[in-house]
């Protein structure tokens, strides 16, 4: 849990209504009431502190006794294993309780690599290939560092097996195997976690750290949010709610009745996810996915995006930093599932038009409100009209994608409106 010092006396001291914040919290809880969910945890802030921040339901972390050695996440049901004692299986979630907030990880590991462009250490402009040799190959020699971050870099399916992020002579085997599916910049795909990797070997050969060790020393340790980790030590696994599949899938006929295209698939499958009930996983950090926090922490980060300085008033981002990396690169570029504008930033996604639900924000969004969601359901926005900033996080990863879709669509819209009148 985020230091006591970072939470307002009142939701009213940050200019927030408690009535208000409370229906937030309500909504949040409906999947905890209908025994969906096992568990979620959610966090509103503004001026720099927690506004109201709770924690829901019961989780398992069954999977923190397992060594990555012997670990088969094949077999392994962290619900139903015998391997463990019942007691251990379900326990109360506290705002103590750490969560895994997968694609939101993105924003950290982008807001990484804007430090290097303010510190004229790194450029949009610069072609991967020239930091990275071994990436060239296969066409990928026109892919700029700006494709890696907007996901348009033309490789959103490319293999990479998640533990091997820290072994850094596979790293560049995979690089070197990549092959493009369209021409850089031509098209936006969605890239789950293929060039978030490169954007982390980026960040390691410009700052001479590591990708979690600059995240600590550059992001977590300035902002005071000690729960911030990409690369979670061992022993803080015990603290880490393990990840559960519920509710049953949409079918085609389900998609085709709603009028939604089904989405098509990618390297996010079921297993994939499990995946990060490994210690392995948890340890490797993955840029593009791996970052472990609690909401309260969620919150706080996209509270330092909005002004750019940490709890203390220390100068981290500078305002011009800030503006770049929000500054909508993706054009007309639309998302090929529902057709809409893609309006991705720098690493972030922005709210823009009316149809900001489909980015995953709540009608009630500003325009200029970014963030950046991630699997499972989990929630990240900052508003720059209101200073609001929401963390919202489950360890149930809901099947039915409309469900989950609404269900975000549903928390932002109550968060968006949190204000004093």
């Amino acid at each position: 849990m985020p230091h006591d010092k970072f939470f307002a006396s009142s939701p009213e001291a940050v200019g927030i209504d408690s009535r208000k914040l409370e229906e937030m919290f309500d909504r949040a809880q409906r999947e905890l009431e209908i025994g969906l969910l096992p568990s979620a945890q959610i966090a509103l802030a503004r001026d720099g502190k927690i506004a109201g921040m709770r924690s829901f339901g019961t989780a398992t972390f069954d999977a923190a006794t397992f060594d990555a050695a012997t670990f088969d996440a094949a077999t392994f049901d962290s619900r139903t294993s015998e391997s463990v004692s019942p007691e251990d299986r379900a326990v109360a979630v506290s705002n103590d309780t750490l969560y895994a907030i997968f694609s939101s990880t993105k924003a950290i590991t982008s807001a990484a690599a804007w430090l290097l462009i303010q510190e004229g250490k790194l450029s949009v402009d610069e072609r991967v290939a020239d930091i990275i040799p071994e990436f060239g190959s296969n066409g990928k020699d026109a892919v700029c560092v700006e494709h890696l971050l907007t996901h348009t870099a033309g490789f959103p399916q490319a293999p990479f097996l998640p533990s091997r992020f820290l072994d850094r002579e596979r790293r560049l085997e995979y690089f070197a195997k990549w092959r493009l599916s369209s021409e850089p910049g031509s098209r936006f795909e969605y890239h789950p976690s293929s060039s978030m990797y490169a954007v982390a070997d980026i960040i390691e050969r410009r700052s001479g750290l590591s990708y979690g060790e600059f995240v600590r020393e550059r992001i977590s340790l300035p902002l005071g949010l000690d729960d911030l980790w990409c690369g979670l030590p061992r022993d803080l696994h015990g603290r880490l709610a393990d990840i559960v599949h519920v509710g049953e899938g949409m079918t085609d006929a389900d998609y085709k009745a709603m009028g939604f295209p089904k989405p098509p698939e990618t390297e996010v499958t079921e297993d994939a996810v499990q995946a990060f009930n490994r210690p392995d996983f948890r340890e490797a950090g993955i840029p593009g996915g791996g970052g472990t926090m609690t909401a309260g922490d969620l919150a706080l980060f996209y509270q330092a995006l909005l002004t750019g300085r940490s709890f203390d008033g220390e100068p981290v981002w500078k305002p011009e930093t800030l503006q770049m990396a929000r500054e909508v690169r993706t054009g007309e570029l639309r998302d090929p599932v529902f057709g809409q504008l893609a309006n991705r930033g720098l690493g972030v996604v922005i709210a823009g038009d009316s149809q900001r639900n489909f980015r995953g924000f709540g009608h009630t969004n500003s325009a200029q409100a970014f963030g950046h969601g991630g699997a499972g359901g989990q929630i990240a926005w900052a508003d720059p009209e209101t200073g609001i900033s929401l963390g919202y996080c489950t360890n149930g990863h809901d099947r039915n994608d409309l469900r989950q879709a609404r269900r975000s669509v549903g928390i932002s819209s109550r968060a968006a409106v949190c204000l004093l009148d």
